[in-house]
């Protein structure tokens, strides 16, 4: 709790944001974000290895993020943020693909760790006259910027700053927060075990539409924290072509976004063909060849039915033909939910969601998990296959301006994929601050 004073107070200490009239020539934000848990006990007639434990426990994550901005000549920007994290995670993080916690995956035990989230550069190129401005925010000055233009980032990064950007469904620290809410639960993401990578990126503007591009270095093996700087041989590539559209006076976007990921990894079928031969259990780690690779497809919808009340749906579905390699494990994903501020009931600046997800496996995945075999996240020993089906519920209350106080309510059936487990409930408050 010291460490959570301590954020709490640094964070509350830092200069209030420019106006978005005003483009800055620094910034300075932070944010702290703490998440206490509790699972009940459930229904679990046996467990493996890689299980989430029947039992009744606790989980806790702590984060806190300094963001530096500068404005740099000519049109570029560049920006630094620190984090520290420490966190406790359900069963060792193991059992599910939808976890209750997207924070988690940036901690690693119950002692603070601090490290270089973000350092890159970005550079505006304008394509025409007309200006639209962008309000400042973390890791983003208070800008004019042309409305027809190409931006290029390149640096130490989170692909999902450029990628997928939903308005309701896109941060753990003040939205939904189930790994299978913050982005597509299929997409396999290149990241390490903190979620950050490096890269580039490059994007472009125009009259309501926008397409970006980015390559990125992939973890040296399987979730791991050391990246790869052969970024020419193992990658994870991503594209993505939006469209911004008007309908009963009320604005949506459609995106489609497809990514390919070239690494050391495993096939499930080889470590499926392996086993049979040699009478055991398939093993992923004795079938893992250089340049294999995984592709994926999705699409996702976000409309603003009015100014307090926003949709949204995503769907995508990947090869599953190798093993999970820096995000989790599911080989098709769909969710969809709502956002309603507190307009309707007196409460302008609270926030209720509620969203569904499901989660679901390829042929050759579940094969090798109902053989015994056994991946980063999961492995009960043996698997009775249902789609992982999750359905989440906030609460969020702004206490002040830049404090919000949540209340959060998921319920996972089928955890793990394993019909003969659960279902699994996880209660959370969660304590936001930022400037």
């Amino acid at each position: 709790m010291k460490a959570l004073s301590l954020l709490v107070a640094a964070t509350l200490a830092l200069a209030a944001p420019a106006r978005a009239d005003e483009p800055e020539a620094f910034s300075v934000h932070g944010q702290t974000t703490y998440i206490r848990q509790l699972k009940p006990s459930f229904d679990s007639p046996y467990a493996g290895p890689h299980s989430l434990s029947g039992a009744r426990e606790w989980s806790y994550s702590l984060t806190g993020t300094l963001n530096l901005g500068a404005r740099l000549p000519d049109g570029t920007e560049m920006y630094v943020d620190g984090e520290v994290v420490q966190g406790v995670a359900f069963s060792g993080l193991q059992g599910l693909a939808g976890f209750p916690n997207s924070e988690l995956a940036r901690t690693s035990g119950a002692d603070a760790t601090f490290y270089l989230a973000r350092l890159f550069v970005r550079h505006t190129f304008a394509l025409g006259d007309e200006t639209e401005d962008v309000e400042a925010a973390a890791d983003q000055l208070a800008s004019r910027y042309a409305k027809h233009r190409v931006v290029v980032t390149a640096g130490n990064v989170s692909v999902l700053d450029i990628f997928d950007a939903n308005a309701y469904s896109h941060d753990g620290r003040t939205q939904f927060m189930n790994w299978s809410l913050a982005t597509h639960g299929a997409w396999d993401y290149p990241a390490d075990s903190h979620g950050y990578t490096w890269g580039a990126a490059a994007e472009y503007f125009a009259d309501g539409w926008s397409a970006r591009a980015g390559r990125f270095a992939q973890p040296r093996e399987p979730n791991g924290l050391r990246l790869d700087p052969r970024i020419f041989e193992h990658y994870g590539d991503a594209i993505e072509l939006a469209r911004d559209y008007s309908w009963a006076a009320q604005s949506g976007v459609v995106r489609l976004l497809a990514f390919r990921n070239r690494a050391v990894m495993a096939r499930y079928d080889d470590a499926l063909a392996l086993a049979a031969t040699d009478m055991a259990a398939p093993n992923l780690a004795a079938v893992r060849t250089a340049d294999q690779v995984k592709i994926g497809i999705g699409v996702s919808l976000e409309h603003r039915f009015s100014a307090d009340l926003g949709f949204f749906a995503r769907a995508m579905r990947a090869d599953g033909q190798t093993e999970t390699y820096a995000y989790t494990e599911i080989d098709s994903s769909a969710s969809a939910g709502l956002s309603m501020g507190g307009a309707r009931w007196g409460r302008t600046n609270d926030t209720l969601g509620v969203a569904v997800a499901c989660n679901a496996l390829s042929a050759s995945h579940r094969r090798f998990l109902e053989d015994g075999g056994e991946t980063f996240f999961l492995g009960d020993g043996r698997l009775s296959y249902r789609p992982e089906q999750i359905v989440e519920a906030y609460y969020s209350v702004q206490l002040r301006r830049g404090i919000l106080l949540a209340f959060d309510y998921q319920r996972i059936a089928n955890p793990g994929y394993n019909s003969d487990r659960g279902p699994a409930s996880f209660v959370a408050v969660r304590l936001h601050l930022e400037r």
